[in-house]
């Protein structure tokens, strides 16, 4: 994300024709653009997939995805951080477990106020 957020500073930067000598700082780029930063909306969208994900039948080839557990060896060394690790280690930090995530998407509402609270920067966004 790291590599995505600079990524996106420099482009907004070139939009606006803000060159080296004449900078701004990070935090006013941003308020002046109305822009998010790019961790924010990657959490937004990881979430939002995630509840139309477990919405989904118990049969359903994206929904097995979740569970799945590749056979074999992995590499030597630390794992890699995966997707499926990222939401864990967010599902953990919020208290839940998949059991009440399950429960919380069938209800949109309450699964909508969940991903707000995760993401409260995001404001009103269009449903």
């Amino acid at each position: 994300t790291k590599r995505l957020q600079s990524f996106k500073k420099t482009c907004l930067r070139k939009i606006l024709k803000i060159h080296w000598p004449n900078t701004i700082s990070n935090k006013d780029l941003w308020e002046y653009t109305g822009q998010k930063p790019v961790e924010v909306d990657i959490l937004h969208r990881r979430w939002t997939w995630l509840g139309h994900t477990l919405q989904k039948q118990a049969t359903n080839i994206t929904r097995h995805s979740l569970s799945w557990n590749p056979k074999g060896k992995r590499k030597r060394g630390r794992p890699r951080n995966t997707w499926r690790r990222q939401l864990a280690a967010e599902v953990q930090a919020t208290g839940c477990t998949w059991q009440q995530l399950e429960e919380t998407s069938r209800d949109r509402p309450r699964w909508r106020e969940l991903v707000r609270g995760l993401c409260p920067s995001l404001g009103n966004r269009p449903k």
